[in-house]
């Protein structure tokens, strides 16, 4: 995780538990001129647009007397979705027997794209099996996860 990750969920993740909500995870995605800070919130009863509004006027106001992130950004605070991203190995363990789609920072076994099952987790790795094979995936080397939803 990069420091300036870490430096951003350590103000964020505060904010959002104050105000009820769950932090399911952080994208920051700074290239160039352009950078985006992605705040996906959780809750049991589900997020409304209200919901997102809140957690982005206060993440807002705490940034703007901060100021961590240099130059102009782009702040979206939404849900996590049906194709919730996966940031975590406590959030791969909830969903173990679903479908996830996978890409690595850098190959494994000659790709870095994966879809398939969530089998499990063991140590710091996530198992996910691709047809019949099963992969053992480090979290750190993940550069992006999501479930895949079904209808």
């Amino acid at each position: 995780m990069s420091g300036k990750l870490t430096e951003l969920e350590a103000m964020v993740v505060p904010i959002v538990e104050a105000l009820g909500y769950r932090c399911w995870g952080i994208e920051y995605l700074s290239q160039g001129r352009h950078t985006l800070l992605r705040v996906y919130i959780d809750h049991a009863d589900g997020i409304s647009v209200e919901a997102c509004a809140e957690v982005s006027r206060q993440v807002s106001a705490v940034l703007d007397v901060e100021d961590p992130i240099t130059g102009d950004y782009t702040l979206e605070v939404s849900s996590p979705g049906m194709d919730r991203p996966l940031f975590t190995l406590e959030q791969f363990a909830d969903h173990i027997g679903e479908q996830a789609k996978i890409r690595l920072r850098v190959p494994y076994e000659g790709r870095r794209n994966f879809q398939g099952v969530i089998r499990g987790v063991e140590g710091d790795e996530i198992i996910l099996q691709v047809d019949e094979h099963e992969y053992l995936l480090p979290i750190d080397s993940i550069d992006k996860s999501n479930i895949i939803p079904r209808f």
